[in-house]
This record gives C-alpha cells, structure tokens and sequence, in this order.
C-alpha cells in the first residue's frame, strides 16, 4: 500500500523581488504543486513545527510501505511511455509531488512533467522536468531514510530556533545558498558556491564585522602549495595572466622565474592578486566575518558557476551570488551607503573598507531537510557525509545508458533558455579543479 499525501494549500510567493526559483506554469497543473521561494527563514519556530509536521506525514507514508522505486532503464522525460511511467505516477503521488487523482496512465504527461519539475524544486535539482541520474538518485532513496534525515536535521533546527536576532544571515552549506533575515521573514536569496569535500566550510556562529570594496587577495599557504604550485608546473604564464604577483619577505616583488616551481620554494614568498572582478579571486567584495578557520564571504570572478547545479567548489569560504544586493542588506542602516553609492565605489576600483556597526550575525549551519510552514519538504544532498546514513544512491543506476541519454539531450538543450540553479553532481567532474580558490 501506498500512502499518498498532499501538500496543503498553495505555497505563498515570495516578498523580496525575486522569482528565479519559481518554474514556468506552461503545463497542465495544479497551481498549488508550484515551489516558491520561501520567506520563512529556514532558522525559525515556524520551520521547526513544519518539520515536525512533515516528520509525523513521513512515519505514516513508511509504516504504508514507503513509495516504489523507479527502474533505471533510461531517461524519461515528456512523452515518453511504458509501466516504468507508471510507476514514477507512483512514487511522485506517494511524495504528494503529482495529485493521486492523476491517474496511472504508462504516457509521461505535462501532469507528471510538472510533478517531477516539483520534486527537482524540493531536491535542490535543476527543474528540467526530466527524470536523469541525478534525479533518479534522489527519487530511490527510501522514504525511511528520508524520515531518518528530517529526524536528524530536526536536532539541528532546534539549535537554532530560538532569538537570533532581528537581522541575521544563514548560509546553508548543504543546500548551496545564503538567505538574510530581518525581523522574521527573508529579505533577499543567495545561491553560494561553498567548500568542496576535501576542504568543507565550517559550521561556526560569527558576525559580519565589516566590508573590502575591490580588495587584494592574498593567497594562503595551503593554497599556494595545493594549487598554485600545480598550476605553475602545467603553465608558466599562469600568475601573469591571473595578475598574481610574488614579494618577498623583505617587501620586495619577485619575478616568477626565480622561483624553482619543481619544489616547495614558492612557500616562503607572499602571492597577492591585483583587484578586479575579471580575474580576482574575491570578485569587488569581501565580507569579513572573524572565525578560528581564515574563511569568509565574498563576490566571485566565475559568476558562471551560480549557473550551474555542482556549487560546492570551493576551498572554504562561501560565494555569494548578486553580493551587490547582499552587500546593500547588510549596509542598509550605515548612512551613505546606500546602492548607488555601492555601485560607484566598486566601479573605482578602488580599495575601501566600511566598518558594520553594529555588526550583524552570521550562521553558517548544516541543514539537509527542513519543511516551510506550506508544506514543502526540502531534502539536500549529505555533502560532507554527516547525516550517518551511508550512500543514498540507488543501487540499480545503469550510468552507460543514461549517460548517453543525458549526453544527447544537453546537446539538443545547448541553446535553450537557461534553467535554475540546483544540484547536478555531473555538471562538473570532481577531478576537475575550478579556478584557483580564496583560501
């Protein structure tokens, strides 16, 4: 038996001028399935009692017997037909993602297009409306590991569910954005792009103490010996052409080739990069936020990657998209600066720094399923592995076919309008470095 359950009334547009994460309504569909950007802070009593509603609906879809899996035989998308469509009817009416009146037809519809578009929405996925690996994956994790996940992350809500201030921000490491805050509803979104496995972004409470307009950045230690060294062994030009230069420790600025890139020389010189949003590593802004980890939060010259659904690539520290609106925010009661004075100091490429007084805080936390006050449940993928429940990758992935499929449909796609941001673990392999990071 499966327990098919709703998701009560329609989900209430966002206030802050933004619509980037609602998905266009070109389909037969009820209007109530569509996922709009919500202004409850994730970090609030209003997402905590949510999510323990949805803990509640989650106990009893498991003891029903959960949602069936969905054979990966190939990718499906509108049009497509046969039982393996019947089934995903199935498993999204199970989510409550497609009406349970839809039917069980075997033809993939605009209805259950428009399911799967809503289910990529609560995944964190790119909303394409086409069932690919990624979304197969997240559709075949059984829903008691999905109870197991909210009943974790309810431990983490709860941390943070009491008074965090009237004005604060969050950045949600797992689910790749950053969200502010003022007197209990979201002002402004942020997709962010934050630390790869092997470099994570902390968990930390802090305070964002002041603001670099068109700053230096200095390249740590571990950077230099981890990447820049690399890169100079595979292309000489490579500090010219980033505008980074060397100094010594005197002061003195020293030519790349006085350095012997076949060892750990370069280690003992400082490597600073030239401001500029063309090429500089922190874009025009760097926000400071004091912490034992040397990380922070900033604009970045590969706004490319805001695009894109694999975000977690950097070494640490958090990119923030549109950081002129995130900037304006956060000085918005600091006299002078209002947005166009913003725009003008960082077209001066000069370097400026204003203190935020009083400082506003910062919660950088670990959430990988929450629920909105309408219903929504969010899943986001386990990141840095610290939910403790293993790989949630469906077993039955035939990679060789899908890959195929995928292949040739992201080339028939290759000048269409572009989709929203969201999590496509193959968007970028994970052996490829990104541009040279912050920290």
């Amino acid at each position: 038996m499966i327990l098919a359950f709703g998701l009560p009334g329609q989900a209430a547009a966002g206030d802050d001028g933004f619509d980037q994460a609602e998905w266009a309504q070109g389909y037969d569909a009820d209007e109530h399935l569509a996922v709009h950007r919500s202004t409850t802070p994730v970090l609030s009593q209003a997402t905590f009692d949510a999510t323990e509603q949805a803990i509640s609906r989650y106990q009893a879809l498991v003891s029903a017997g959960g949602w069936p899996t969905v054979p990966a035989q190939r990718v499906l998308r509108l049009g497509s037909q046969g039982d393996v469509v019947t089934v995903l009817r199935r498993r999204l009416a199970a989510s409550g993602d497609l009406d349970a009146n839809a039917g069980d037809s075997p033809v993939f519809d605009s209805f259950v297009d428009a399911a799967v578009r809503h289910f990529q929405a609560r995944h964190g996925l790119q909303q394409t409306g086409v069932v690919d690996r990624d979304t197969l994956s997240a559709m075949n994790v059984p829903a008691d590991v999905r109870l197991r996940q909210l009943q974790i992350n309810i431990v983490r809500l709860k941390a943070f569910s009491g008074n965090l201030g009237n004005r604060f921000v969050m950045a949600n490491i797992p689910a790749a954005a950053v969200e502010t805050v003022e007197n209990g509803v979201v002002a402004t979104h942020h997709v962010a792009g934050v630390g790869r496995f092997d470099r994570q972004s902390p968990v930390m409470m802090t305070k964002a103490t002041d603001i670099d307009f068109n700053p230096f950045w200095t390249v740590p230690a571990s950077i230099t010996r981890k990447d820049l060294i690399p890169r100079m062994q595979a292309d000489p030009n490579y500090l010219t052409e980033h505008k980074i230069r060397i100094f010594d420790k005197a002061g003195n600025e020293v030519q790349p080739s006085q350095i012997d890139w076949n060892s750990d020389q370069a280690v003992n010189y400082m490597f600073r990069q030239d401001p500029g949003s063309d090429v500089n590593a922190l874009g025009v802004v760097r926000i400071n936020i004091p912490n034992p980890y040397g990380v922070y939060m900033h604009d970045t010259a590969e706004r490319g990657l805001f695009g894109d659904d694999f975000r977690y690539i950097s070494s640490g520290c958090i990119r923030v998209q549109d950081v002129r609106d995130y900037v304006a925010w956060l000085l918005k009661y600091t006299p002078g600066w209002d947005r166009q004075h913003i725009n003008d100091v960082i077209n001066s490429g000069q370097q400026v720094k204003v203190q935020l007084n009083p400082p506003v805080p910062v919660y950088w936390v670990y959430i990988t399923a929450w629920a909105t006050p309408d219903g929504i449940v969010q899943f986001r993928d386990d990141i840095y592995q610290r939910d403790g429940l293993g790989s949630v990758a469906s077993d039955e992935m035939q990679p060789s076919q899908l890959l195929k499929e995928e292949q040739a449909l992201s080339q028939s796609q290759a000048h269409a309008a572009p989709s929203q941001p969201g999590v496509d673990r193959t968007a970028l392999p994970a052996q490829n470095l990104p541009e040279m990071d912050e920290q």
